[in-house]
């Protein structure tokens, strides 16, 4: 809903269709840009002054809340309508776009019995949101989580080789294991290859001489291997870590790899579905909160037409779109009708 709309009521003191045409011919002589439409509110039921009284001071409380549930689900469809590289789909109620929802606004009586009490239907509306919101809290948590994992493993795979997965860079030949011999991984600062490749041999006994081997390199660090007795290989640890060299642990394994590529394959998919239902229950939701803001929308004009404008019920209430330009020429032309309407 592009268009920025006022919901608005007029006292009538003649007849609600002189009012209107009135209305009608001051926007069209002096804000023949601004749209107009009727906002047709049922016969709701009045109930006594002091529950009109008492209901009025949550209204605006109410109406903050919904409102504000409507934008997180709005937010919430333009953030995951980015992220899948869709466009914009136009929000509906029922298949109804909004703003066509609004200004062909038809009370939903079987929703809405006009016979209930104000407060009721005020009531149901705010439960059924907060409901709405508890769900939303609930499916965009599990949404997160999966994000989450994935995008840990996504660092892991494409940070710097002091903290991702090794498992892509080793060969079952770059690694010795047998009974007295271990090979170790160095990550070697990128600017002190010369001084590991100088050192390396000495920084414990029975290392491997010419053992170090570069298996890769990033814009930070380099990759070497170095083969060593097992029973060496903590103080070979404390000394490399001493000279600036961090040695990681690993321990190759096929089995460990397809499991992660598979962890990895499923949690894609998860991703996927999830961010596509979470879309999908999305578009649904807006449109149910849409709609039960502006059946309080409805209670609210009702509401306060009656405590501004006294009893029995007599007003006219209308939808308007007016441009930026156009709001202080719209409201002195309102102001105007509810200062002299109808004489």
């Amino acid at each position: 809903m592009a268009n920025r709309y006022w919901v608005v009521s007029l006292p009538v003191q003649k007849s609600a269709s002189t009012l209107w045409n009135s209305l009608q011919d001051q926007i069209s002589k002096h804000s023949f840009d601004t749209p107009l439409y009727r906002f047709n509110i049922p016969n709701l039921r009045v109930g006594t002054l002091d529950s009109l009284l008492a209901l009025s001071d949550d209204l605006f409380k109410s109406n903050t809340f919904i409102e504000g549930v409507s934008q997180k689900i709005r937010r919430q469809i333009e953030e995951l309508e980015r992220v899948s590289g869709l466009e914009s789909n136009a929000l509906t109620v029922d298949g109804v776009p909004i703003d066509s929802y609004l200004t062909r606004f038809v009370w939903d009586e079987a929703k809405y019995p006009t016979m209930s009490p104000l407060r009721e239907i005020v009531d149901g509306i705010h439960t059924l949101v907060a409901k709405i919101e508890d769900d939303l809290k609930v499916r965009v948590a599990e949404y997160n989580n999966v994000r989450s994992q994935l995008n840990a493993i996504n660092r892991k795979q494409s940070g710097s080789l002091a903290v991702r997965d090794l498992s892509n860079m080793v060969k079952p030949e770059d690694i010795i294991t047998s009974e007295h011999l271990v090979t170790l991984l160095a990550v070697v600062p990128k600017y002190s290859q010369k001084d590991w490749l100088s050192s390396y041999e000495t920084l414990t006994t029975y290392v491997v001489p010419r053992s170090s081997k570069k298996l890769y390199e990033d814009n930070e660090y380099a990759l070497y291997t170095v083969t060593l007795f097992g029973r060496v290989a903590d103080n070979f640890r404390t000394s490399a870590r001493e000279r600036g060299f961090q040695i990681r642990d690993f321990e190759y394994s096929p089995e460990a790899q397809e499991s992660r590529k598979q962890e990895l394959e499923k949690l894609v998919q998860d991703q996927d579905s999830l961010r596509s239902s979470l879309l999908q229950w999305c578009y649904t939701s807006y449109g149910e909160v849409f709609s039960s803001w502006m059946h309080f929308c409805a209670v609210r004009i009702f509401a306060e037409s009656i405590l501004r404008y006294g009893l029995p019920p007599s007003f006219l209430a209308c939808v308007l779109s007016p441009s930026t330009k156009g709001e202080k020429k719209v409201r002195s032309i309102l102001e105007g009708l509810c200062d002299n309407t109808n004489r």
